[in-house]
């Protein structure tokens, strides 16, 4: 919260560093809305240009992750409506050993544009970007025990949706794409 707080008085250094802890969140709240890994970015970009000129009106310092969060939501969906077209859900560049792999990368990521947007953004930040549950809850503003719930909740739906793909047929997959090893 002094990080914060700092940024608020104007101290360049501390909103550098609240954007270097942040910036992977963003991303990923972005990533949720948009579907593309470049967008995501630019939308990244330009949330944190609004957060550094709105910052001094932050009335909770101890809310910063969800409030950038919740700008980020907004500028991605503006960039959304400004492409006036459906954005695809796009591989995150990944090597790929072989054309298997590729259709179950595309229907993992086809399945997570299938969630709902707060599922989506759990599922994202914490599998995508590598948040822990604590990070996940500190920038969509919910608690841990939240996070938790939808991403147990959003498992099952993408379980579903990939059954109904055909990825089931004998073989699990993480919600990342890999074959799991559990039986």
């Amino acid at each position: 919260m002094e990080l914060v707080e700092a940024a608020c008085r104007g101290d360049v250094a501390s909103f550098s560093e609240l954007y270097e802890r942040h910036y992977a969140a963003v991303v990923g709240v972005a990533y949720a809305i948009l579907g593309d890994r470049h967008l995501a970015e630019d939308a990244a970009q330009e949330t944190f240009a609004l957060a550094c000129r709105q910052l001094q009106g932050l009335r909770k310092p101890a809310k910063f992750a969800s409030w950038l969060a919740g700008i980020c939501r907004n500028v991605a969906k503006g960039l959304r409506r400004r492409r006036h077209r459906h954005i695809p859900a796009q591989a995150v560049p990944d090597r790929l050993d072989d054309d298997e792999r590729a259709a179950v990368d595309q229907a993992v990521r086809q399945a997570v544009m299938c969630l709902t947007r707060p599922a989506r953004e759990v599922v994202v930040l914490h599998y995508f970007a590598g948040l822990s549950h604590k990070r996940v809850a500190a920038a969509l503003g919910i608690s841990p025990e939240a996070v938790h719930g939808r991403l147990v909740r959003a498992r099952r739906r993408l379980g579903r949706e990939l059954k109904a793909m055909g990825l089931s047929q004998g073989e699990d997959y993480d919600v990342a794409g890999k074959r799991s090893t559990t039986g």
